[in-house]
């Protein structure tokens, strides 16, 4: 009768494991940080500390999987992993180095590439980030009705905007993306 909720799954087993869990009939529920999505263990080319997280990047097998179990509904929820550090700690050596990347900014604007890559559905995507974590949290929030919380979000998603200093709203800056354009 126990809830079971498993977070920042990288890997093909994890899947697996949720889904024949599941099939079991047992209440367990999973994310994805959409840095596992998106990366595989090739992004670590060079050693850039930017791309040293906790679970690592994975192989390209793990993210297909990851990909097939967020499309399937096996994987329910999608989260950020949002790790914001200060500069000095990500100017060591990849293993010296803090693990984790500045995040909450790009979240969308990263989880709508799952929607051009004809993973999900836009309906689908906003289900993953918004009611999929709030019924693993056992929050009556992620959704909008009469009496609920309104808790809503509202974006262009044609808007084409780089990632710097002056357009990331966190403290943290250590984010692989920085120079990129984002939509």
């Amino acid at each position: 009768g126990v809830r079971a909720h498993f977070g920042q799954l990288s890997c093909a087993r994890s899947v697996d494991l949720i889904a024949n869990a599941q099939k079991r009939g047992l209440s367990v529920t999973a994310d994805v940080c959409i840095h596992h999505l998106l990366g595989t263990e090739a992004d670590i080319k060079n050693f850039n500390s930017l791309n040293h997280i906790q679970p690592p990047l994975r192989t390209e097998q793990d993210r297909l999987a990851l990909r097939a179990g967020l499309q399937e509904g096996i994987i329910s929820a999608i989260c950020s992993h949002h790790q914001p550090h200060e500069t000095a700690a990500k100017m060591a050596p990849f293993a010296a180095t803090e693990p984790g990347i500045s995040a909450l900014d790009t979240l969308l604007p990263q989880a709508l590439k799952l929607v051009t890559d004809n993973l999900l559905t836009l309906p689908q995507l906003i289900e993953r980030l918004t009611i999929g974590p709030a019924r693993a949290a056992n929050l009556k929030t992620g959704s909008l009705g009469i009496g609920d919380i309104a808790d809503i979000c509202i974006f262009d998603a044609g808007e084409v905007w780089r990632v710097s200093a002056d357009t990331l709203h966190s403290r943290g800056h250590n984010t692989p993306l920085m120079g990129h354009d984002l939509t």
